[in-house]
């Protein structure tokens, strides 16, 4: 069975727009993180069910779609490509550059001719002749950030990308690269139980004019309430190695999900929801890219662009969650290595 094209009965819904930083890119509110159908949350989806998903999502007002080479590798891509084909010209592609081969096991590589290589290869995976936001996965340690950022401005001059980003990076990375070619946007883990950016790297990308794109903005499917303690991931699953979702830790982090729930009933909202209102709440330029494989969680996390969070609301949220010490290390030590460059 073919997947039709989009669904023309199906009104297109709009959603708020927002600016990445300075750079003039212009995307939905809420964008869509496009991993876990390919990579990190246990088997891959259906490839009919996942084009479905994330044609359901333009239909809802999405136009900014997340997606990386490592992912999967290459099957991520190629599955975007082939969802956004007839709506191209109405969406704006993210993928990434960075590791060796696509293979996150292999490290790092951010030479320049593998960021041409890998650039004119997700072209053809995309189905695209631009790609609107190319990221450096993670900061490589044996490359210059000046030489990255410099053979990403030539690929802008050549009308091959649109904008520069970074993943993970630190603040004097950010800097040096902003300096060569500026930085769009820095995509992260920020959330509720992740709140690390607010030290340095927010107040940086402020300063800097950079839009922050916000990964896991749902604490890995934690804040969702749909975890707790006696959830067994499939062995494919990349929580199974994270610190933060050890069993005992998943035990002692449940209050985080209890505040959130009892703070949602009032709101007539989901914790998701909530969650991620909170993240939009933070400042007009962060955009969150929640990831999902199901449309009706789809449909749920889409509706927090329309919960508005007073500061009434915010300030019950902090007072609730400072008294809180979430348990676990978000990343097991050599991945955590990785971060933060």
């Amino acid at each position: 069975m073919v997947v039709n094209a989009i669904n023309r009965k199906q009104k297109i819904k709009t959603m708020k727009k927002r600016k990445l930083g300075n750079s003039g890119l212009e995307v939905s509110a809420l964008g869509l993180g496009c991993m876990g159908l390919s990579f990190g949350y246990g088997p891959e989806t259906n490839k009919e069910d996942a084009i479905k998903l994330i044609r359901r999502a333009f239909e809802l007002g999405v136009t900014f779609f997340d997606s990386a080479e490592a992912y999967g590798p290459f099957k991520n891509e190629e599955l975007l490509g082939e969802a956004l084909a007839p709506i191209r010209d109405q969406v704006v592609i993210a993928t990434k550059f960075g590791f060796e081969k696509g293979e996150t096991k292999l490290g790092m590589n951010s030479k320049p001719e593998n960021i041409r290589d890998v650039t004119e290869a997700a072209l053809k995976r995309l189905k695209t002749d631009r790609i609107d936001l190319l990221y450096q996965h993670r900061v490589d340690p044996n490359v210059p950030i000046e030489d990255v950022a410099g053979t990403v401005k030539q690929l802008i001059k050549e009308g091959k990308v649109k904008h520069f980003g970074m993943s993970e990076a630190g603040a004097q990375t950010i800097r040096k690269a902003h300096a060569v070619q500026p930085v769009a946007a820095l995509q992260s883990e920020y959330s509720l139980w992740w709140r690390e950016p607010e030290k340095e790297i927010v107040p940086t990308l402020e300063e800097l004019g950079i839009g922050f794109v916000p990964f896991s903005p749902l604490g890995k499917g934690f804040l969702t309430g749909a975890i707790n303690e006696n959830t067994k991931f499939d062995s494919t699953d990349f929580r199974n190695v994270v610190p933060r979702f050890a069993e005992e830790n998943r035990k002692a982090n449940q209050i985080v999900v209890n505040k959130l729930t009892e703070f949602a009933s009032k709101k007539n909202a989901t914790p998701a929801q909530v969650a991620l209102a909170w993240v939009l709440a933070q400042k007009p330029w962060i955009v969150p890219i929640p990831g999902t494989t199901k449309i009706h969680r789809l449909e749920e996390n889409l509706k927090a662009e329309k919960l508005t969070l007073t500061s009434e609301d915010l300030l019950e949220i902090e007072n609730a969650f400072s008294e809180i010490q979430v348990q676990g290390a978000r990343y097991p030590q050599q991945l955590q290595d990785r971060v933060g460059r």
